[in-house]
């Protein structure tokens, strides 16, 4: 048996077998996965965005956690670098709602904040509506003047606009020279209402016109319905910005404490509490408090508004 397995000719084609070339896949075909192979990528995958989801949430909300547990810590804690609090001191709510004026700035930031988004979303909505419905000569060039605005920054403005608010009408140590602006449009508000409304079917728009809508009737009647993504995320927009506005309020309404807003008065706060951390850190929460509740109550539709806002250009 030795012999015949070590003869000549079984040498010779186990030699050639050696040598002939393997089978290889053809290029571009992959070799198909088995489900255990398949089962184990998708939960690799799911592990790796959850963390990369965690860690990025963790990045955003651990500022403000640790701003809402200085807040109540003691006056002694707040100094150290414990990072919970050993009692917790609502009573520093309590105090910084008792310092004087500090109830006269929450008025008067929801009045900033709220009576400029009501008019700046009146005001805005028709202009946005003809620029996105209308055909006439020179539209182009009118769209490209709402978008320099948009570029021109408020402190190249400031000179005139201040000379004009309080020599010309006397309105200096009030907020109203902030507010009556926002009544004549926002030139961000219009573009992004605008780009918005382009999304809307225009087929939609022409039935009612044939079944005698006017234009006023149809914007009422139809598009406002259909609008109310985008009008909610300009109008959350201008809440934001009327709300933790530091700069107009600093121009017009710094020579009268019973004018100043939250974000202004903070600044001041922080200057008379600057070694009392916790009620510094309690009046900042109490100015956040409003701007995150508005957003996660239209979050929906804030973040609706403004994926649509880019569909047509």
């Amino acid at each position: 048996m030795s012999i015949l397995f070590d003869s000549p000719e079984v040498r010779e084609e186990s030699g050639a077998a050696r040598k002939r070339p393997r089978r290889r896949t053809p290029r571009g075909l992959r070799t198909p996965r088995t489900p255990r192979t398949v089962r184990r990528t998708a939960v690799l995958h799911w592990i790796a965005v959850h963390a990369l989801a965690v860690a990025a949430a963790l990045f955003f909300a651990l500022p403000f956690v640790f701003v809402l547990l200085t807040s109540l810590m003691s006056d002694q804690q707040a100094l150290t670098r414990d990072l919970t609090p050993d009692t917790f001191n609502w009573a520093n709510y309590r105090a910084v709602f008792t310092t004087p004026d500090f109830l006269t700035w929450w008025r008067n930031s929801l009045l900033y904040a709220g009576l400029g988004t009501v008019l700046t979303v009146v005001s805005s909505v028709p202009v946005a509506y003809a620029l996105a419905t209308f055909r006439f000569r020179g539209e182009r060039l009118v769209l490209m003047l709402v978008v320099a605005t948009m570029m021109l920054p408020p402190q190249v403005l400031v000179i005139p606009m201040y000379l004009f608010w309080t020599r010309q009408l006397d309105l200096s140590g009030t907020l109203w020279p902030l507010i009556v602006p926002t009544a004549f449009g926002d030139a961000f508000s219009i573009f992004l209402l605008r780009q918005f409304l382009l999304t809307l079917p225009r087929d939609l728009l022409d039935a009612a016109r044939l079944d005698g809508c006017g234009e006023v009737r149809v914007l009422l009647r139809i598009v406002l319905p259909l609008a109310k993504p985008g009008i909610a995320a300009i109008a959350l927009f201008q809440f934001f910005a009327a709300w933790n506005d530091y700069f107009g309020p600093q121009i017009y309404a710094s020579e009268n404490p019973s004018s100043w807003t939250l974000s202004y008065g903070l600044a001041s706060f922080k200057g008379v509490h600057h070694t009392e951390w916790n009620l510094t850190m309690a009046a900042t929460v109490l100015v956040m408090a409003p701007v995150i509740l508005v957003f996660f109550l239209a979050q929906k539709a804030f973040v609706e508004g403004v994926a649509l806002s880019g569909v047509k250009g």
